[in-house]
């Protein structure tokens, strides 16, 4: 937990000096860094691909650093507030608040525990709104801690407020989404929408791409497209360790014959329709002729339960 409010309070510090499309993105190497002390602390197993889907990650950050946009260089606290209170954004800010709603109070109570992106989709929604006021707040601090105080404005404790509900009920609903589903499924899918969200709230209400060229936009978003290639790697990696049917074949019982001989219990397919007379059940599988030959295995029910 200390480590975590730690990397909290350094993510924090990052969105006040840093654009959020450069700063969320980012947050990827978090997986990538889970992955390694999985493999070698919890012995889980990091296949190729998941090997891979780091390297694919690492590669997308570096490209989103080299051609982010340059931070826009705001005096006070007044002039954020100026930029989230235009149509282009306040339309935005009324489209994510009426999801979430919509989300919280018709749609959890019936598919909240069966959807899994129900829950994430609230966390998400609410996760752009979180970062843009947490952006600005963290301008705000700085602005103050370098001499210009910012606290006196109503609008940087408007923006705390905005923080304050936003993250209370992120993290409300992503623990829901933790208790609910598998984490190695929530975690990719919450990154993924997450970011695409925020980044889409940073250029309408910072406007980070009106100073970059097509180039330079286009080689930012293949850098994301990278990084989200090597989450859904390490996603489907983890995927394919415990598959249903991997799993069943790693763990066919074995079974002793009088004779010495394993027989491998073979599963049984269950048809629609069942002959109430006999029913003829296939010949245990055997690596040895004679045991074929001496020990016929048939079997007669007259139901199956």
């Amino acid at each position: 937990m200390i480590s975590m409010i730690v990397g909290e309070i350094a993510n924090f510090a990052a969105y006040a000096f840093a654009p959020a499309i450069l700063v969320t993105p980012l947050g990827a190497l978090s997986i990538i860094i889970s992955a390694a002390l999985a493999h070698a602390i919890l012995q889980e197993k990091l296949h190729i691909f998941g090997i891979l889907g780091c390297v694919l990650c690492v590669v997308g950050s570096i490209t989103i650093v080299l051609h982010a946009p340059q931070e826009r260089d705001i005096n006070s606290v007044k002039e954020v507030w100026d930029l989230a209170t235009e149509p282009a954004f306040l339309c935005y800010a009324a489209i994510v608040v009426a999801a979430a709603l919509v989300l919280i109070y018709f749609v959890v109570p019936h598919h909240g525990q069966t959807n899994i992106m129900v829950y994430i989709g609230v966390c998400s929604l609410l996760g752009s709104l979180t970062v843009m006021s947490v952006r600005a707040l963290g301008i705000a601090l700085k602005l103050t801690f370098s001499g210009t105080n910012q606290l006196f404005y109503p609008q940087t404790w408007a923006f705390a407020l905005i923080v304050a509900t936003c993250v209370s009920t992120q993290i409300n609903y992503l623990n829901k989404a933790l208790d609910t589903f598998n984490t190695a499924v929530v975690s990719p899918i919450y990154y993924v929408m997450f970011t695409s969200l925020t980044i889409i709230a940073s250029v309408i209400m910072f406007k980070d791409w009106d100073h970059q060229n097509p180039t330079q936009i286009v080689t930012e978003m293949c850098g994301f497209l990278t990084i989200l290639s090597g989450t859904f790697l390490l996603h489907k990696t983890k995927d394919m360790a415990d598959s249903p049917g991997q799993s069943f074949s790693t763990e066919r019982l074995k079974h002793a014959s009088q004779n010495g001989f394993a027989i491998e219990v073979m599963p049984l397919k269950c048809q629609d329709s069942v002959d109430d007379e006999a029913l003829m059940l296939s010949v245990p599988k055997a690596d040895n002729d004679y045991l074929k030959e001496e020990h016929p295995l048939r079997y007669k029910y007259s139901s199956i339960v």
